[in-house]
């Protein structure tokens, strides 16, 4: 995998470089957060590590500006903010993934490594269709019934995984593992509140519910709820 680090740490990055050096994978380090955003964006990185404090711009900052210009390269958060809230927030704004510092070396190859076996974008399947409601997956656009739908990465994400298993139902834990990557339930609302936003969004102008609940169940997308 290519691989790039954004770390303003000398000592850290040098480490993390080279033990995924070791691991076989090409790595690039940025030190600064400019820098950092600038190779994220011409190059086509599989994995970016970034601190969330860096000198010029922040982490938080470089994956928002990321996900906007719609790079979709996958992103450990590598972090000494380890509250619940800022690993919430980190995930709700980009991140794929949250490692809080000091850390095993041996925890960071291997999540750098599951980031990396994530499945690609299938060319014939960049876009989704449930009933009037299309999510592209290339353009990061949703659209229901010509209208185009504002979402935050993380409610995009809910949808895109929702729609990927259309009919299904999905339970909070799982949602919590496919959107989140939450190994663990942090014990907030934050699966009920995502939904009840991305209802607000993709359900209330219209009249027929694409989103519904199963009570003590799950959640499931449908062409009638």
């Amino acid at each position: 995998m290519r691989i790039l680090i954004i770390e303003d740490d000398i000592q850290t990055a040098n480490f993390v470089r080279q033990g995924l050096l070791d691991e076989g994978h090409s790595v690039d380090v940025a030190r600064n957060g400019p820098e950092g955003l600038k190779l994220s964006v011409v190059n086509p990185y599989d994995v970016l590590v970034v601190d969330r404090m860096l000198p010029g711009l922040d982490g938080l900052s470089i994956v928002q500006e990321l996900r906007r210009a719609e790079v979709n390269s996958s992103v450990l958060f590598m972090t000494s903010l380890g509250g619940i809230e800022d690993r919430v927030e980190g995930l709700e704004n980009g991140g794929d993934d949250y490692l809080v510092k000091p850390f095993a070396l041996a925890e960071l190859k291997a999540r750098v490594n599951a980031l990396g076996r994530r499945p690609a974008i299938k060319s014939e399947e960049t876009v989704l269709r449930v009933a009037d409601l299309e999510l592209h997956l290339i353009r990061r656009e949703v659209i229901r019934a010509g209208q185009i739908i504002d979402l935050q990465p993380r409610e995009f994400k809910l949808l895109e995984v929702l729609m990927r298993n259309k009919g299904r139902v999905l339970t909070r834990s799982m949602l919590l593992e496919q959107v989140w990557d939450f190994h663990f339930d942090p014990k907030t609302s934050i699966v009920e509140t995502h939904i009840s936003r991305l209802r607000a969004k993709v359900d209330r102008a219209f009249d027929k519910p694409l989103i519904r609940t199963l009570r003590g169940a799950g959640y499931a997308i449908n062409d009638s709820a």
